[in-house]
């Protein structure tokens, strides 16, 4: 099988997941969740990013629950933007990272920012 066609697959079965994820419910399973520290570089850059990133986030029925806004840092040290978004379940947010769809948009959000991204899983 060519690359092409596994990844074709790989996709199929990604959507076909993603649908299923979302149709199970609050209460199935622990939620997942992404919590993203940013610094970003360049901020008209930085919207191509969010923009890339709504297909992929939709398809998984990921939410936001933080998207910057003022933060502090009573102990350690933190990038200037912080992010929290919440899947269904940890499954859901490891393949939505995973994802040919993410990955893309992660080359974006690469070009104009630094983040550090962490999946964890929660209720």
């Amino acid at each position: 099988m060519s690359s092409k066609a596994r990844r074709l697959t790989s996709e199929i079965n990604l959507e076909r997941l993603a649908e299923i994820y979302r149709g199970l419910g609050e209460t199935t399973l622990p939620k997942g969740y992404w919590i993203a520290h940013v610094d970003v570089k360049d901020s008209k850059g930085y919207e191509d990013y969010r923009n890339a990133i709504a297909a992929p986030l939709s398809k998984f029925g990921a939410k936001f629950l933080i998207r910057g806004g003022s933060q502090e840092v009573p102990e350690g040290s933190c990038k200037a933007r912080t992010v929290l978004i919440e899947f269904p379940n940890l499954t859901a947010a490891k393949l939505c990272y995973e994802s040919h769809e993410y990955q893309e948009a992660k080359t974006i959000r690469n070009k104009y920012s630094v983040a550090d991204v962490i999946i964890v899983e929660g209720h």
